[in-house]
C-alpha cells in the first residue's frame, strides 16, 4: 500500500483525503429556540501545512431550530340553556412558540343532545377572516382545519353554533376541544353547559277528536264522520276548536290531572252520544292525568239530537 502511494506521488497524481467533522451543541434547557453551530473541516495532501496539519476549516453555519406551541381556550356565549336554544361556542388557538404553526386542525367532541349547525363555522386571525374547512360535523364530533399559518404570538379564533335538543337533558353538557399542528398537540379545553329541562319538557300534548258515534261504542269507525268547529274548554281556560275532520290538538299542556269539557252549545243539533261500554264517557267533561312529556287522547262522541224526520 505504501509503495502504491509513493508511486502516485512521484507521478504527481495527487488526490485529496477529506475528513469531515461536524460540531453541534446540545439543546439549551428551557429554551424554545436553539442555535446549532456547524463547522466542517477538510484535509488534503496538497493543502499547505498548518499547525493543525493539512486541513482547512470551513465557515461556520448556524442553524436555528425552533418549535411551535399551541394553547387552546374554549368559551360559550351562555352558561345554561334549554332545549330549543342555540349556543355559540368560541375557540381561541394561540401559538406560544417561536416558529409558525402549519396545518392546524381542531377537534371538538360534543356532549349528548348538542347538534352542530352546518355552515355556522367562522374563523379569523386578528381582524383578518381566514378560510375554515369542515372535515367532519356530526352529532358527536366537529373537526375543522385551516390552511393558514399561525405565526408566533398570533391567535386563531373559531366560532360555531349548536342547537340544544331535548336529549341534552340526559347528557353532561361538557365538551372537549383540542388543536393539532402536525405532531404538535395542544392542551384540552372544556366548557360545561348547564342544561335546564325547561317548561316544554315538563309539559304534555293533548290530542283528540269529536265525531258522530253511530253504534255508541265510543270509537270512530270509517262511516262515522268528524264534527268540525266543536269547542273544547280546558280547566285552565284554553279554548280548542276542531278542524274540518273533527280533530284537535293542544301542545305544552302543564302536566298533572287536567280536565277537558265539550261545549255542546257549539254543536247545535247534536247531543252527547251514550256509551254502552264506559260509564265515565257519558259525560261531556273528562278527567285525565298527563305525565311530563307524554301525549294523551280524549275523544268526544256525539249523536244527532233528533232522529231523521222527527223533532
Amino acid at each position: 500500500m505504501t509503495s502504491i502511494l509513493s508511486w502516485l506521488r512521484r507521478k504527481h497524481l495527487f488526490f485529496p483525503v477529506f475528513t469531515l467533522s461536524i460540531f453541534t451543541y446540545g439543546i439549551i434547557p428551557g429554551s424554545a429556540q436553539t442555535e446549532i453551530p456547524n463547522t466542517a473541516r477538510v484535509g488534503a495532501d496538497n493543502i499547505p501545512e498548518t499547525p493543525n496539519g493539512r486541513v482547512v476549516d470551513s465557515n461556520q453555519v448556524v442553524v436555528r431550530a425552533g418549535q411551535a406551541a399551541l394553547e387552546i381556550i374554549k368559551t360559550g356565549d351562555r352558561a345554561a340553556a334549554e332545549p330549543g336554544d342555540t349556543v355559540i361556542y368560541r375557540l381561541a388557538i394561540r401559538n406560544t412558540g417561536r416558529v409558525a404553526a402549519r396545518n392546524i386542525t381542531v377537534t371538538d367532541r360534543l356532549p349528548l343532545g348538542l347538534l352542530f349547525i352546518n355552515r355556522s363555522v367562522r374563523g379569523s386571525i386578528g381582524d383578518r377572516t381566514v378560510p375554515i374547512s369542515l372535515s367532519s360535523g356530526t352529532r358527536n364530533t366537529v373537526t375543522i382545519s385551516t390552511p393558514e399559518e399561525l405565526q408566533p404570538n398570533q391567535s386563531l379564533n373559531v366560532s360555531y353554533a349548536v342547537e340544544v335538543t331535548p336529549d341534552a337533558v340526559r347528557g353532561t353538557g361538557r365538551n372537549l376541544a383540542q388543536a393539532r399542528a402536525g405532531n404538535l398537540t395542544s392542551n384540552q379545553a372544556s366548557h360545561t353547559l348547564r342544561v335546564r329541562a325547561g317548561i316544554i319538557s315538563d309539559c304534555a300534548t293533548l290530542i283528540g277528536r269529536v265525531f258522530v258515534d253511530k253504534n255508541f261504542d265510543g270509537e270512530q269507525q270509517r262511516n262515522e264522520p268528524g264534527v268540525p268547529n266543536a269547542v273544547i274548554y280546558m280547566d285552565d281556560g284554553n279554548r280548542i276548536v276542531t278542524d274540518a275532520n273533527g280533530l284537535y290538538s293542544l301542545a305544552n299542556v302543564v302536566s298533572g290531572y287536567r280536565s277537558a269539557a265539550l261545549d255542546l252549545t257549539s254543536l247545535p243539533g247534536y247531543a252527547l252520544a251514550p256509551n254502552k261500554y264506559f260509564i265515565e264517557r257519558n259525560s261531556q267533561s273528562r278527567m285525565i292525568r298527563l305525565a311530563p312529556g307524554s301525549m294523551a287522547r280524549v275523544n268526544f262522541a256525539v249523536t244527532p239530537a233528533f232522529s231523521e224526520g222527527k223533532r
